[in-house]
């Protein structure tokens, strides 16, 4: 209480209790709080056996009629997040009262998500925007996050706290001391031929075919 050098310390009398803290930047906690805690978890991604157990109690819920494929559908495309999951849910429920009879199947969850905008594997249009802008405007990277940013016009912690984590998970960007970098998963799954490595045959004979359209220029001054 007060501050300086009249700060007055109080003495509260409390009943014994439980503090639980979560957060995704433990490492932003000042060392002396985070040390008073006696156990710390990781919550990792869930696995898609554990989705579709919940997305059943979830269509149970809701009193929905699902498939056991739809289910493995939403759980595959559902980025390892219950939330996410729920919410695909909803949303295949309610293509399936407008444009079927009500009932979720596995076709009826593929049309729904792909008016989504999401694909088998989950990834959503702005991901796509993400892999493309390494790929199309820096040629695969590695290069920054700021940069990626302002191609497209997001802010960086919209790209890093719900872009990149999936993203990593599934092996399409790689984070170099560099910056960010397209794997060859993530040019193969956009279609896209992935850069030859420096000293294979491919990079050689790009180096030779571009020194020859080189010199084959007349100079500016002929």
């Amino acid at each position: 209480v007060d501050p300086g050098m009249h700060g007055r310390t109080i003495n509260l009398p409390l009943a014994p209790f439980t503090l639980i803290g979560a957060t995704t930047r433990a490492g932003m906690i000042q060392a002396p709080l985070r040390n008073r805690f006696g156990h710390f978890f990781h919550l990792d991604f869930w696995p898609e056996v554990d989705l579709i157990e919940m997305l059943k109690r979830s269509a149970g819920l809701m009193k929905l009629e699902v498939d056991g494929k739809a289910f493995a559908q939403l759980a595959r495309r559902a980025r390892g997040t219950p939330r996410i999951a729920n919410r695909l849910l909803r949303r295949a429920r309610d293509y399936a009262q407008v444009k079927g009879d009500g009932t979720i199947t596995a076709d009826i969850t593929d049309i729904a998500l792909k008016m989504e905008g999401i694909d088998k594997l989950g990834i959503d249009d702005l991901d796509r925007q993400f892999l493309a802008t390494i790929i199309n405007f820096y040629d695969g990277g590695p290069v920054g996050i700021e940069a990626i940013a302002a191609t497209l016009n997001e802010e960086t912690d919209t790209l890093v706290d719900m872009v990149e984590p999936y993203l990593l998970k599934i092996g399409f960007v790689a984070r170099t001391r560099k910056g960010r970098r397209a794997t060859p998963a993530a040019f193969e799954h956009l279609g896209k031929t992935p850069p030859a490595k420096p000293g294979s045959p491919d990079s050689a004979r790009r180096q030779m075919d571009g020194d020859r359209s080189e010199s084959e220029t007349p100079g500016l001054f002929e």
